[in-house]
């Protein structure tokens, strides 16, 4: 019997095995907004615990208030998250003109969201040294210490401030040529910020000071659900993924080699202007 060769996407991906069942369909309309929503709920759960903490340690005069440029990065941030949101459930619910119209917001918080994290990241970290410079001999001790996690953190957030920019590029560029990379990498262009949330959920497992090895793992979590119905129901990784890795690993295997080394202690101070 002569067998009719099928169609290849793209991707180099055959025809969807699972196609025409009434539950693959609803479950691709919705793993991408089940998706996007994890990410809200877990910087729900990790940071207002923490912001409520700290807003009392400001009250009784623990610690200094907020700079402006925090309040600024939670708010794009969580703008950012919502618009993504927002994004998946149009597309779920066939709304695609209103979907490429709402995107154009994201061409205003994208850059603004990675121009005011990189004021941030010196902005804290200058707060922490001159708290330390200030401190009687006794907290000093105390003080540095901090400053040499935040020094390891730093590679943390300067690993969000090279692939958020990057991977949304990518997923932009694909928006009119290749839809199905471009709902994938807007997801996945966020997930390298998660960690910041998952560390601050203290009931759940943590390598962090000692060791960048649960931000790692916290990540790949995050992006399990779509990963996983990708690879059920194609029966294959799709591109988004493999782009992910090929510029994810690499920048995760720089951090594990700098992370708690002296050379890295000394070139983040650099970096600090300290």
């Amino acid at each position: 019997m002569t067998t009719i060769a099928q169609p290849l996407d793209r991707a180099g991906r055959g025809p969807d095995h699972l196609s025409g069942t009434e539950r693959a369909g609803f479950i691709d309309r919705w793993i991408f907004v089940f998706t996007a929503a994890s990410f809200v709920l877990v910087t729900l759960v990790g940071f207002i615990p923490d912001s409520l903490a700290k807003i009392e340690a400001v009250e009784t005069g623990a610690r200094a208030p907020f700079p402006l440029v925090l309040h600024l990065h939670a708010i794009l941030m969580g703008t950012f998250l919502l618009l993504l949101l927002a994004q998946t459930v149009l597309v779920a619910t066939g709304r695609s003109a209103l979907h490429k119209k709402l995107g154009l917001a994201s061409l205003v918080v994208a850059p603004a969201l990675v121009l005011v994290g990189f004021i941030l990241v010196p902005t804290i970290y200058h707060a922490g040294w001159d708290a330390a410079q200030a401190a009687p001999p006794e907290a000093r001790a105390g003080i540095e210490q901090g400053l040499g996690i935040a020094d390891n953190i730093m590679l943390l957030q300067l690993r969000v401030g090279v692939l958020f920019p990057l991977l949304l590029f990518i997923g932009l560029r694909a928006r009119e040529t290749f839809p199905g990379l471009h709902k994938r990498m807007m997801i996945l262009s966020i997930a390298p910020a998660l960690p910041a949330a998952f560390d601050r959920i203290t009931w759940i497992p943590s390598t962090m000071p000692v060791s960048p090895l649960s931000p790692d793992l916290y990540i790949l979590l995050a992006v399990a659900p779509m990963f996983l119905w990708d690879v059920i129901r194609n029966r294959s990784i799709h591109t988004a993924y493999w782009i992910f890795a090929g510029i994810s690993a690499p920048v995760a295997i720089a951090i594990h080699l700098l992370w708690d080394t002296p050379g890295w202690h000394t070139m983040a101070r650099q970096l600090m202007g300290v």
